[in-house]
C-alpha cells in the first residue's frame, strides 16, 4: 500500500504574542511570564553566583591574611600517637596526630595536636598553621583549591537560584493553567446546549 503523505502542520513560533481570535488573555500573560522567568532565572543566577564567588573569595583571603606558619616541636613520639582518620575508600596519608609545642606571637608557650609523619621523634620540629592569636588552625586554601572552592560555590548558588526562580515561575504557569482550564468549562457550559441542537437537528 502507498503511503499516504499529508501536509505537516506548520508550527506557528511566538503565537502568543501575535493577535488572533483564539489567543486569550492568559495566553499573553503565560507568554510574558515565560519570558520573565527566563531572563530571571539568568540574571538572578549571574547577579548571586558571582555575589557568592567573590563573598568567598574574600572569606579565603581573610583567612589566609589571618593565618601564619609557625614551628612546633613534639613532645612524644609518633609512633606513640594516634592516626590521622582514614578517608571513606579506606586509604590514609600515614599521618598521626601528635602532641607538639609552639610559641604564641605574643611570646607565650602553646601545646596541643597537630599532624606528623609516623617516623617522627619527640623533639622534632613540624610546621603548623595558627591565628593572630596564636590558636592553632587549619591550613587555608591558596592557589588552585582556592580557586576550585570559589568557583564551586558560585556554581552551587547559581543553580540554586536557577532551579529556585523556574520552580516560582512553574508554580504561577500552573495556576493561570487551571485558571484558563475552568474558563474553557464555563464557556463550554454556555456553548454545549446550542451545539447539541446543531449535531441532532
Amino acid at each position: 500500500m502507498g503511503r499516504t503523505r499529508g501536509a505537516r502542520p506548520r508550527r506557528v513560533w511566538l503565537w502568543r504574542w501575535r493577535s488572533n481570535p483564539l489567543r486569550r488573555r492568559s495566553d499573553l500573560v503565560e507568554a510574558w511570564l515565560l519570558l520573565a522567568t527566563l531572563l530571571l532565572t539568568l540574571f538572578a543566577g549571574a547577579v548571586t553566583g558571582l555575589a557568592t564567588a567573590g563573598a568567598v573569595d574574600r572569606f579565603l583571603a581573610e583567612r589566609r591574611a589571618q593565618s601564619r606558619t609557625a614551628p612546633a616541636v613534639l613532645v612524644e613520639d609518633a609512633a606513640d600517637a594516634s592516626p590521622s582518620p582514614v578517608t571513606e575508600d579506606g586509604s590514609g596519608d600515614g599521618r598521626v596526630w601528635v602532641k607538639v609545642r609552639w610559641t604564641a606571637p605574643d611570646g607565650t608557650g602553646r601545646a596541643g595536636r597537630a599532624e606528623a609523619g609516623p617516623g617522627d621523634k619527640a623533639g622534632s620540629v613540624v610546621t603548623v598553621w595558627t591565628d593572630d592569636a596564636g590558636r592553632l588552625v587549619s591550613e587555608p586554601p591558596s592557589g588552585a583549591d582556592a580557586r576550585f572552592q570559589t568557583v564551586m560555590a558560585g556554581l552551587t548558588v547559581t543553580a540554586a537560584t536557577g532551579v529556585m526562580v523556574v520552580l516560582g515561575g512553574g508554580l504561577v504557569r500552573s495556576r493561570i493553567q487551571q485558571r484558563r482550564s475552568k474558563e474553557w468549562e464555563a464557556e463550554w457550559r454556555l456553548v454545549e446546549p446550542a451545539w447539541r441542537k446543531r449535531m441532532t437537528g
